[in-house]
């Protein structure tokens, strides 16, 4: 695959910031896209990732938005188009994520985790998705989790949403394929970032020396999978998860 395969192609990653959102930026960037990062509130972090895609060789613009708002990512897509042209590349990276009992999963938690997680990556989607038609090309990759498929009793809103990614992957993936859009998705499972800051030290200890490959996850290696799948290198492959945690998600 060229070094350059994304050479001036347009490239929205929500959630951009930091973390995974930021190495699937960088990523990107290496390749030669236009990278527009997204992010919500975090505007130091988000210039800081501008900043290391342009050193990478792309082009970048930051773009705050709510992925939750529809009026907002509408308003964010439009300013894209103004600039880079239609979106060609999407990785809906946006995501909140807390643990809780179920005594605290209040009904105003579950629709905030909803609202961003599953309604957010619906919304964004369909806001690139019939340029992408026009154009008969379009690529896009969905960050799950691997709490989709095993479920997460401390996360329950989080888990069904992930859960809602992946079946979105699948149904939205089929739908669109004809169009010549695929869409496929990676779930991660524990990877270091700053999502995990506050999770006890002690808990996160033991899931690690409970991976087959027992170390945490690096954020460039779940890049490295979301491009991937953006590439042509994954050319067959479509409405599906991959799941890069390091064996976790065989355990009993």
């Amino acid at each position: 695959m060229s070094e350059k395969c994304f050479d001036g192609a347009t490239a929205l990653v929500t959630g951009g910031s930091r973390g995974i959102g930021r190495a699937c930026c960088v990523r990107l960037g290496q390749a030669g896209a236009n990278v527009v990062v997204n992010y919500r509130s975090r505007k130091e972090d988000a210039e800081e990732t501008a900043r290391l895609v342009e050193a990478a060789g792309g082009q970048a613009q930051i773009l705050a938005a709510d992925v939750s708002d529809e009026t907002a990512v509408e308003k964010m897509v439009s300013a894209i188009e103004e600039r880079f042209g239609p979106v060609e590349l999407l990785v809906n990276n946006a995501g909140i994520f807390e643990l809780l009992p179920h005594e605290q999963t209040t009904a105003a938690h579950w629709r905030r985790t909803m609202d961003v997680n599953l309604t957010g990556l619906y919304l964004v989607t369909w806001a690139v998705k019939d340029r992408m038609i026009e154009r008969g090309y379009g690529r896009i990759v969905n960050v799950a989790s691997i709490a989709g498929i095993r479920g997460r009793p401390m996360a329950i809103a989080y888990s069904v949403s992930k859960a809602g990614v992946i079946e979105f992957t699948k149904s939205a993936g089929e739908a669109l394929v004809k169009h010549g859009i695929r869409i496929n998705a990676v779930a991660p499972g524990l990877v270091g970032t700053e999502i995990l800051d506050d999770v006890d030290e002690t808990l996160l200890d033991n899931m690690v020396a409970g991976t087959p490959i027992p170390r945490m996850g690096q954020p460039r290696e779940i890049a490295d999978a979301v491009f991937y799948l953006l590439s042509d290198q994954s050319s067959f492959i479509n409405g599906q998860t991959i799941v890069a945690d390091g064996g976790r998600v065989m355990l009993p």
